[in-house]
């Protein structure tokens, strides 16, 4: 079988797979489904190099779909085929990249869906871990921070200079309650 037919018939079955219900885990399910890797599906990676081609399918044979020109952008790996990762970003567009050009590097994008809201809006980043801490800076929506660590409730990032805590359901890129060092 030529290979294009044959990777033709790969992505409808890939497509239909990721599209059947109960097949790929909700976000909030983290941990409940590994992929062939081994690693929990979905989770999250971010991209390792300045410009990362994202696909249609999972080979270089399919059409670049999207054209990434950051490293450090936060992806939530999907589904996986080889070394190829299904990846969505914070704004909700999926294809395939090479598993080469992720790391495992934690990422966020503060608050996502604030972007264009208004001058005055921010994320707070604060000293510690709480409402009541000092706030060290404001972040932008759209901004991408580092994650260090995440309790569950806050998430210990940087951001240019600025280094402090940010609310967990206020940024993109660690699951509602997810806790990690």
């Amino acid at each position: 079988m030529p290979r294009v037919i044959r990777n033709l018939i790969l992505a409808i079955t890939l497509s239909c797979t990721a599209a059947a219900p109960g097949l790929v885990p909700p976000a909030f399910a983290q941990g409940a489904a590994k992929g062939a890797s081994g690693l929990p599906l979905p989770r999250f990676a971010s991209l390792k190099s300045r410009k990362v081609n994202i696909r249609i399918g999972p080979s270089t044979d399919y059409a670049v779909s999207w054209m990434y020109m950051k490293a450090g952008t936060p992806m939530e790996i999907i589904q996986e085929y080889e070394n190829w990762r299904r990846v969505r970003d914070a704004d909700g567009t999926e294809g395939w990249v090479n598993q080469a050009l992720l790391s495992g590097t934690r990422t966020a994008v503060a608050a996502p869906w604030m972007r264009g809201k208004g001058d005055d809006v921010f994320v707070n980043m604060r000293r510690g871990p709480e409402s009541s801490s000092a706030i060290v800076a404001k972040v932008e929506p759209g901004a991408v921070l580092t994650i260090g660590e995440c309790n569950g409730d806050w998430c210990h990032a940087e951001v240019g200079a600025a280094e402090g805590w940010v609310n967990q359901a206020e940024i993109w890129g660690a699951y509602p309650g997810e806790a990690f060092k």
